[in-house]
């Protein structure tokens, strides 16, 4: 069996604890992953109702700092922590500057690099950064081929439908070869894209059935020829408890992601932490 891995999640913000605090508290005390989520920004106009509960917006949402910023100075504080995107928005970047960023980082964290990326769910955010809210899944797929072009090979091009660019020079390349894991993040929309070319798959607890959908992903993974542990599963937004983990351990979950809240000092995170610690050993 697949020992389970534990990370922890938070909307690092402006009003948060520092990311090296943070990352330093996480990694003493033994967790795995360290995941930061991304929105640039947040338009006003708010067409897209919060799909957690269709309530509203969350402060820490128009809050958030960079992912990719705040992991490399977390890089430098720790050794052994893991360090993820979760998720990084990919089809709002121009798949050439977020290659550049992704290799650059992985290098800085020593190969300790996981990309989770997303498809998002915020219209307005997307239509800022020029993407069609109906295209955009097919445009990230498009963005992380593109991606994978420029990491894998000496001189790298891509034809497609949103991404075009001819023969290219582009280093450094990745330290992980030959890539930093891709984590798709999501629902069943994206179980496709986690079998076409993930490294994982992040479903997020409380909006859908793990294991039903677990269970699917390997279906689908049989089908195109792919092993299981090509393609594990990592719950995001997981809960501490003893009969969810159960739950998790009887779907082949190899991870879980549990929260810090982005607006506590840090005596609250460290007790949290702490708790979380405690939930680890029981189920250990």
């Amino acid at each position: 069996m697949t020992e389970m891995r534990f990370g922890i999640s938070c909307f690092l913000g402006d009003r948060s604890v520092s990311v090296v605090d943070l990352a330093r508290e996480v990694e003493d005390r033994g967790f795995d992953d360290l995941w930061l989520p991304e929105h640039t920004h947040i338009p006003t106009g708010r067409e897209t109702d919060w799909p957690m509960d269709g309530g509203e917006l969350p402060e820490e949402y128009k809050r958030v700092m960079d992912p990719f910023t705040s992991l490399a100075a977390a890089a430098v504080t720790t050794t052994t922590l893991r360090l993820g995107t979760a998720i990084t928005l990919v089809g709002q970047h121009h798949p050439i500057n977020l290659a550049k960023t992704v290799s650059t980082l992985d290098h800085l964290s020593e190969g300790r690099f996981t990309l989770g990326v997303g498809f998002g769910w915020n219209v307005d955010e997307m239509r800022h950064h020029g993407v069609d809210p109906d295209k955009r899944r097919t445009t990230g797929r498009e963005h992380v081929l593109a991606m994978k072009e420029l990491w894998t090979k000496e001189e790298a091009e891509y034809h497609g439908t949103y991404v075009d660019f001819g023969p290219s020079w582009q280093w450094p390349k990745p330290l992980q070869q030959p890539h930093p894991p891709i984590y798709v993040g999501g629902g069943r929309s994206t179980l496709a894209h986690a079998v076409e070319w993930g490294d994982g798959w992040m479903p997020i607890e409380g909006v859908m059935p793990i294991g039903k959908l677990a269970d699917e992903l390997r279906a689908a993974l049989a089908e195109a020829g792919r092993q299981p542990e090509e393609c594990p599963v990592y719950v995001a937004n997981a809960e501490a408890d003893a009969e969810r983990y159960a739950n998790y351990v009887s779907a082949g979950v190899t991870g879980l992601s549990m929260w810090v809240r982005w607006d506590a000092d840090l005596d609250s995170v460290r007790r949290k932490l702490d708790s979380y610690v405690t939930f680890r050993e029981s189920v250990s």
